[in-house]
């Protein structure tokens, strides 16, 4: 799956964010280790959202933007 990610450059390195998964952020001291660090809270996340659906009626559909 992709995701859109916002990387923010601070003095400390850098920040990264998922706008599409609220809450889903991570850091590096450089933009690679930010983007590593980010993919592996997204599964985080995902594993988690999965788990707090589980029993649930969950549907899937196509929406045109």
């Amino acid at each position: 799956m992709v995701y859109r990610i916002a990387l923010h450059e601070s003095g400390e390195g850098y920040s990264v964010s998922v706008p599409g998964l609220p809450g889903c952020w991570s850091q590096g001291a450089t933009e690679a280790e930010a983007i590593e660090n980010i993919k592996d809270a997204i599964r985080e996340y995902v594993s988690v959202v999965e788990e707090q659906l589980r029993g649930e009626h969950i549907r899937e559909i196509d929406v045109a933007v």
